[in-house]
């Protein structure tokens, strides 16, 4: 849910009725999860103070909506209620604490001689006197808020992107560990490190102050980025694309574009956002199923968002001195947004342009979109040795991204038989089951 579309929040206590008892509150608890977790856990962060408290009874309130909406019904403010359970967890929270300190201070004073008192005093427990209502026209919004101190400079960068997956976007540690081709668990070390490296540094919860921004701004250009991506084609699960992932990465570029005006690779990102997502309405048919670009009706594209990205292309040009990487990539989904057609599309360019985002930010990905560009440019016959030395040097290990594009080349050079046996280590390596059906429809076509 992006922009001002929030839904009322009751205050602590508050709230209307709940509905009827409902079978279904086990899915409505996850779809509200999905959409709210980011802002339940970053409202929860400002009352707090404390990221990994506020992750912690955010948490809490979802396993208790877990079980008492089926039974009871889901209340009619759904956001509202797990955030005011999170708050009175958050409460006994700083009860509890408090309750320790006075022990420790109670063995402090048996331990010093005259009695003084050595103990720290004890937060107050009702947390810091601030509103839990989300306001949409603040421009430190809770979830940038969020994303700005996952991202401080006490953490390193895999920590910084894990941990800011983890709480703004709600995906799970599995998920993550997909996205970075790592084990599960390193990613779970990673987040808990994180946490604990924030509380020793008593990283506060806020935007920080501009001299401060600079500094984490390639951070959080680069978990927005990945947020977007895993919104834009999930890495797993039954759905092809997670819109409300993705719009909501869109939100926060649109935020943080506000917020640093004079930053080229912001607009660049921005851009690179809004004319991917025009394609949205495209990309999955009534069924659900995956609709690739030349099979897309180009007229259901989002034109408003085309407009808004080229306008953020445009602004990336006026304030910068040439395109960032994010820029040179919004460039190429400019070529798509304007071109009538796959075949009409000017594929020289976008080779060019894969050329520049090769030298500034080189990475396996680049190339292989580059010998997809060049397939379509000049053929698949020049393409494939492109292919076949990313395979050979081992480039993206564990992912299915390189051998369904070596499949698609070998398929047009009419090699159907070595085609179908890379498809099949695609569809083995693939996550995703929207996209493992696509690959095996692929397959059996090619029979």
């Amino acid at each position: 849910m992006a922009g001002g579309d929030r839904p009322a929040v009751s205050r602590p206590g508050g709230g209307r009725p709940a509905t009827p008892r409902s079978t279904g509150g086990r899915e409505v608890v996850e779809a509200v999860w999905r959409i709210e977790s980011a802002r339940i856990t970053a409202t929860l962060a400002r009352y707090t103070g404390d990221l990994a408290l506020a992750e912690d009874v955010a948490q809490e309130a979802l396993a208790e909506a877990l079980v008492t909406w089926p039974r009871d019904g889901v209340p009619r403010e759904p956001a509202g209620w797990l955030l005011t359970v999170g708050r009175r967890r958050a409460v006994d929270a700083f009860r509890r604490r408090s309750a320790l300190d006075e022990r420790y201070a109670v063995l402090s004073r048996d331990l010093t001689e005259g009695g003084a008192v050595t103990g720290t005093a004890a937060p107050d427990p009702g947390g810091p006197d601030r509103d839990l209502l989300w306001d949409p026209d603040r421009i430190d919004d809770d979830v940038l808020a969020l994303v700005f101190t996952a991202c401080h400079p006490v953490l390193s960068r895999e920590a910084q992107v894990a941990l800011t997956l983890r709480v703004v976007s709600g995906l799970t540690s599995d998920e993550i560990a997909r996205a970075f081709l790592v084990p599960t668990a390193t990613v779970q070390a990673r987040i808990t490190r994180a946490k604990r490296t924030l509380a020793a540094a008593r990283v506060p919860f806020e935007v920080p102050p501009p001299e401060e921004r600079r500094a984490r701004l390639g951070s959080v250009l680069s978990v927005l980025y990945l947020v977007f991506t895993e919104g834009s084609t999930a890495t797993s699960g039954t759905e092809w694309i997670r819109p409300d992932l993705a719009r909501e990465a869109v939100r926060l570029t649109r935020v943080l574009a506000r917020l640093v005006p004079g930053e080229p690779e912001v607009h660049g990102l921005l851009a690179l956002l809004e004319l991917t997502a025009a394609r949205f309405p495209a990309r999955v048919g009534d069924d659900g199923e995956p609709v690739l670009l030349e099979a897309q009706d180009r007229r259901r594209w989002d034109r408003a968002a085309v407009r808004r990205g080229r306008a953020a292309l445009a602004q990336a040009g006026l304030v910068g001195r040439g395109l960032g990487p994010y820029g040179v990539q919004a460039a190429i989904a400019e070529c798509h947004a304007v071109a009538p057609s796959v075949a009409a599309t000017d594929w020289e360019r976008i080779v060019l342009l894969y050329d520049v985002l090769g030298r500034i930010a080189p990475s396996p990905v680049v190339e292989l979109n580059r010998a997809v560009a060049v397939s379509f440019a000049h053929g698949p016959a020049a393409a494939l040795p492109l292919v076949d030395g990313l395979a050979r040097a081992g480039s993206l290990p564990g992912s299915h991204l390189l051998p369904s594009v070596r499949a698609e080349l070998l398929a047009r050079l009419g090699r159907f038989d070595e085609a179908r046996r890379e498809v099949q280590r695609a569809v083995q390596l693939c996550g995703n089951e929207r996209e493992r059906d696509l690959l095996r429809r692929k397959a059996a076509a090619w029979a």
